[in-house]
């Protein structure tokens, strides 16, 4: 059966036949072009879809392998699939990993010299091209749509889909063009794909993507390889460095709030003697690219960024993600958190807060130029994070349990391990919401410490705040326990920032509720824990020495070594030649000859013609 018509048959009811030669040939390609003996969880139902034509809306958490969702039945449909990705980077690495596979794949993009461009789309026009790369900008112009629309597509992917939609993390202004496709190729089959979509959002990209019914697959989201940690900021130059110590020599993303944080980082840990960069929007281009390539090909690099960085970006041994303040909402964490442990090894995410970026965060919010069902939204999610982050039990339960996960209390996160007193603060609570109600609900938490603290500041003895009933009556909590209560009693809801002024504190109908003494108050005691950061970092931190002996874990070095000699002669990230888990197969079972290695994970029929010999060489030679 030619290709041609196997696209064609989409459309109407597929023979039995048919699915059992489809049944043969995924399993096929799935070993034979990319070295798999088996589909991870939740690809093969959404790999099945689309073969019969269905469109599919895949929810998976990073790292889980959707690609290969689309990437198989492109393979199996033949004719030609394209995809739509945001970052030229991504396209890149991408096309050349599915070279290296043997698979023609090409990508058109505004990095390429027009030749090269050119000669790509000859390519596809001649039907020698499988899967086509493109960003929405370049597929939705007039000419290029007219030019697709005379070739026999197979499939349409969109990948990073949650763009498209306001109800997102990341909307996108050039992924709205997008819409027209399902009018223009109503009989090709859609696949949208992401990390992060609660209900609302994905509902809206069903709505704009797919003119008919389509199936939805939501992956569990638990990736139980990361180690979740939260703390107060308090000296976060000497929390980030208790991180880093304990990652030496490993690659991690450090997310700051801002471009200026950025930069300052990034110089304050190259002091250190760490190999840090900057990346951020406000960048000279290139300077920015050649920062981000380091990152992808190197080992040992850091990335200081702000949320300019990271959509799309598949570096698997990603050892580490710190926050040095507290992301946009909760979809937006999950999302930056996940690119840490790709290659499914151990990996930690740490997270710093305080009251004054979640202030920020709600001016970001108010200060959007959107409606206000929109803003309600976004502060509900960021709401969300905030009670994450003072969460009193498992906080991998807490993270789930928003996007409709349940699981039982993990055991690996900071809160398992070192589990927080809670306390009745009722009658703190309603000391500190009587000192603001009794200073006009103006002042932020401060002004509003200081009173309890019984201070002698300037704006105290000029506003006659020394006079008040709540004046001095806090004096057996230090400052950093009131920050901490203050800060849970927002958590709570009992409290409210005053975005539009100046960070001033509210009573919500809850607060007035305890002052009344209708409601109570339970909060965490924030003590010093005795184990330090990087203590908890090193305990749960692995290295494949722990599964390998000592002299396997000697060949899997000599191993990454001639992975990073072959991938810098390609000009390729070292990943694209072989993942870790491939090289710790490889280290384990220490193959003899090339049938040996095609056993191999990850070696499909390509790899072992090209790259067998070299990696056989290694192995006999230690």
């Amino acid at each position: 059966m030619s290709d041609l018509d196997t696209a064609s048959d989409l459309t109407r009811p597929e023979p039995a036949g048919l699915k059992d030669d489809w049944h043969t040939r995924k399993h096929a390609v799935l070993k034979d072009v990319f070295g798999f003996s088996a589909f991870r969880e939740g690809q093969e139902a959404v790999v099945d879809a689309l073969l019969s034509g269905q469109n599919a809306l895949t929810v998976m958490p990073t790292g889980s392998g959707k690609s290969l969702c689309f990437q198989v039945p492109a393979l199996v449909l033949g004719g030609l699939t394209i995809v739509v990705s945001p970052l030229v980077a991504l396209m890149h690495d991408q096309v050349a990993a599915l070279h290296l596979a043997g698979v023609a794949a090409d990508t058109i993009n505004s990095s390429y010299d027009r030749s090269d461009n050119v000669a790509a789309w000859r390519r596809a026009a001649a039907g020698e091209t499988r899967l086509l790369y493109l960003s929405p900008e370049r597929l939705m112009t007039e000419r290029m749509l007219s030019a697709l629309g005379r070739l026999p597509l197979s499939l349409i992917a969109i990948d990073e889909a949650h763009c498209i939609s306001q109800w997102g993390p990341a909307f996108r202004p050039e992924y709205e063009d997008l819409t027209q496709l399902k009018t223009l190729f109503p009989d090709v089959p859609i696949a949208a794909l992401t990390a992060t979509a609660d209900e609302a959002t994905r509902n809206d990209i069903a709505a704009k993507l797919f003119a008919k019914p389509a199936r939805v697959f939501v992956a569990a989201f638990d990736r139980p390889n990361i180690h979740l940690s939260v703390e107060m900021r308090h000296e976060w130059k000497s929390q980030l460095m208790a991180v880093m110590k304990s990652h030496e020599g490993e690659s991690g993303i450090v997310y700051c709030l801002s471009r200026r944080k950025t930069e300052a980082t990034a110089a304050f840990l190259s002091k250190q003697g760490i190999t840090a960069l900057p990346y951020h929007a406000g960048m000279d281009k290139t300077e920015r690219a050649a920062n981000q390539d380091r990152f992808i090909t190197e080992s040992g690099v850091v990335i200081v960024a702000t949320i300019a960085f990271g959509m799309g970006i598949d570096k698997p041994d990603v050892r580490f993600v710190f926050h040095t303040d507290i992301p946009g909402n909760i979809e937006a964490y999950y999302q930056e958190i996940g690119r840490a442990g790709r290659d499914g090894l151990p990996a930690e995410a740490f997270m710093l807060y305080g009251l004054d970026d979640i202030r920020m965060r709600r001016q970001f919010i108010e200060q959007e130029d959107s409606d206000s069902e929109r803003k309600r939204r976004e502060h509900k999610r960021l709401d969300a994070l905030v009670g994450y982050c003072e969460a009193p039990a498992c906080r991998r339960r807490t993270l789930l349990a928003y996007f409709g996960d349940r699981i039982e209390p993990c055991g690996a996160c900071d809160v398992c391990q070192n589990p927080v007193e809670l306390a009745d603060g009722t009658a703190e609570a309603a000391l500190v919401l009587s000192a603001i109600v009794e200073t006009g609900e103006r002042f932020g938490s401060a002004h509003i410490i200081d009173v309890l603290r019984g201070a002698e500041t300037e704006k105290i003895i000029r506003m006659g705040h020394d006079a008040r009933a709540a004046y001095g009556r806090g004096t057996a909590h230090s400052k950093d326990v009131w920050r901490s209560i203050i800060r849970q009693l927002v958590a709570a809801d009992l409290l409210r920032l005053d975005i539009e002024g100046y960070g001033g504190l509210n009573l919500t109908d809850d607060g007035h509720a305890v002052l009344r003494g209708e409601k109570t108050f339970r909060y965490r005691v924030d003590t010093v824990r005795a184990k330090s950061a990087s203590q908890k970092a090193t305990k749960w931190s692995s290295d494949l020495s722990d599964a390998l002996s000592d002299d396997e874990v000697s060949l899997l070095a000599n191993l990454k070594k001639l992975r990073q000699e072959l991938a810098r002669e390609r000009g390729v990230p070292a990943y694209v030649i072989f993942s870790d888990r491939s090289l710790e197969d490889m280290a384990r079972r220490q193959p003899g000859s090339p049938r040996e290695f095609a056993d191999i994970h990850g070696v499909g029929e390509v790899k072992l013609r090209e790259l067998a010999e070299p990696f056989l060489g290694v192995i006999a030679g230690s």
